[in-house]
C-alpha cells in the first residue's frame, strides 16, 4: 500500500503527531494558565490517545484475523497492555503517587472483567438469550487471574518494607514462570482451551430449495492491510502515544494538585485509555453473538495486565531503588474477591447471559461509585 494512500487511511495517526508537536510547543504556557487550562488540555490529550489507540487497536485487530486465535487475541491484548504500560512508567516519572500503579492493576480488572465482560454479557444476552463459549478458557484465565492477583497485589501486605526489594524480585520471576507457562499452552498443546466452533448459519431460501450454507463472518475480509503496514502502525502509533501521555501526565498533574480529585483517578484515566479499543472490540463480538472472542478478549486482557505490568513496573522499582506499594486496600481485596468469585459461578457452564452480564455491570457500578468516593 502506498505511503499516501496509508496517511489518507490513517488520518488520526497524523493528527495525533501534530497534536502532540502542539502541546510540546504549549506546554509550558498551559500550565501556566491555571489548573482549569491544565485539566482542558489534559482531557483534549486523552481523547487523541484514545483515537491513537483505536487504529493501534484496529491493525491488531488485523494481524489477529490473520492468524487466528489464540494468537489473535494474544495479539489484542498484548497491544492494550503495551499502551498500558508505556503509559504507566511515563506517568511514574511525574506522579507523586506510590499506588499509581496497584490502582491502576485494580481499575483495569474492574473493567475488563466487570465493565467489558459485563456489558458485553448483558447485551448480547438481551440480543441472542444465551451465548456460547468455551468453558476451559474461562476456568483458566480465572484460576491464573486469582493466583496473579494474590502473588503480587495481596500477600505484599504481609512482607516487611525492609524486604521489599526480595519478595519484588521472586514476584518478577513468578509472573514470568506463570506467563511463560500459560503462553506456551495458548498457542500449544492446549491452544483448544481459547477457541470454539460455532455452528454454522443457514441462509433462508425459498420453499422446496435445499439450505444452504452461509459464508463465515468476514465483515473485514476486504481489507487489504498488509502484515508488515499494520506492525509498522502499531509501532509508530505506540510512540506517539508515548510522546502524548508525557504531556498529558503533566498537565493532569499540575490540574489536579489540590483539587480534592479521588486519589485513584489517574490509574482510571489509564486504564480506560488502554482498555477502550478493547470495549468496542468486544461489544461488537457479544452483538455477534461471538462471546468465545469477549472472554478472550476481557479475562485475557486482565490476566495480561497483571501478569506482565507487574514484572515490568517491580523490574523499574528494582532499578531505581524507589518501591512503590502493591498491596491492595481491604475494599479493593473485597471487591476483586467479589469479582472472581462471581466470574467463576457465572463463567463454569460455557453460556453466559443477561443476568450473568448484569451482575458483573453492577459490580462495576459499584466500582465507579467507590473510586467516587474515594474508596
Amino acid at each position: 500500500m502506498a505511503l499516501p494512500s496509508i496517511l489518507k487511511q490513517e488520518k488520526l495517526l497524523p493528527i495525533a503527531a501534530v497534536a502532540a508537536v502542539l502541546a510540546y510547543f504549549s506546554e509550558n504556557p498551559l500550565m501556566e494558565g491555571g489548573k482549569t487550562v491544565s485539566l482542558l488540555a489534559a482531557a483534549a490529550l486523552i481523547a487523541v490517545i484514545i483515537l491513537a489507540s483505536t487504529r493501534v487497536a484496529h491493525h491488531a485487530e488485523v494481524l489477529a484475523r490473520k492468524v487466528g486465535d489464540p494468537y489473535g487475541t494474544m495479539i489484542l491484548t498484548l497491544s492494550a497492555v503495551a499502551v498500558e504500560v508505556l503509559i504507566l512508567a511515563i506517568m511514574m516519572r511525574t506522579s507523586t503517587s506510590p499506588t499509581l500503579v496497584r490502582d491502576t492493576i485494580y481499575a483495569a480488572v474492574m473493567l475488563d472483567i466487570n465493565g467489558i465482560l459485563g456489558l458485553a454479557a448483558l447485551l448480547g444476552g438481551l440480543r441472542h438469550g444465551e451465548q456460547a463459549y468455551n468453558d476451559d478458557s474461562s476456568r483458566t484465565y480465572s484460576v491464573m487471574i486469582l493466583t496473579a492477583m494474590g502473588i503480587s497485589m495481596v500477600v505484599p501486605e504481609f512482607v516487611p518494607r525492609d524486604r521489599w526489594h526480595i519478595y519484588s524480585a521472586f514476584t518478577i520471576g513468578a509472573m514470568i514462570a506463570l506467563y511463560a507457562l500459560f503462553l506456551r499452552m495458548q498457542v500449544g498443546t492446549h491452544s483448544y482451551f481459547f477457541s470454539y466452533s460455532y455452528p454454522t448459519a443457514r441462509r433462508r431460501t425459498p420453499p422446496g430449495e435445499p439450505p444452504v450454507a452461509e459464508e463465515p463472518d468476514h465483515e473485514h475480509a476486504a481489507e487489504e492491510e498488509s502484515a508488515t503496514a499494520s506492525i509498522a502502525i502499531i509501532l509508530v502509533g505506540v510512540v506517539i502515544i508515548g510522546v502524548l501521555a508525557e504531556f498529558m501526565s503533566a498537565l493532569l498533574s499540575t490540574g489536579l494538585e489540590g483539587s480534592g480529585a479521588p486519589p485513584a483517578l489517574m490509574a482510571v484515566v489509564v486504564a480506560t485509555i488502554s482498555a477502550a479499543p478493547e470495549i468496542l472490540t468486544a461489544l461488537r463480538a457479544a452483538l455477534r453473538n461471538r462471546m468465545q472472542a469477549v472472554v478472550n478478549i476481557a479475562l485475557g486482557a486482565s490476566l495480561s495486565t497483571v501478569i506482565l505490568t507487574v514484572p515490568v513496573m517491580e523490574a523499574i522499582a528494582l532499578y531505581t531503588g524507589q518501591p512503590f506499594l502493591m498491596a491492595m486496600t481491604p475494599v479493593q481485596t473485597v471487591m476483586v474477591a467479589i469479582t472472581l468469585i462471581a466470574a467463576a459461578i457465572n463463567l463454569n457452564d460455557g453460556q453466559t447471559n443477561a443476568i450473568e452480564g448484569m451482575t458483573h455491570f453492577v459490580l462495576f457500578a459499584t466500582f465507579v461509585m467507590l473510586t467516587i468516593l474515594g474508596l
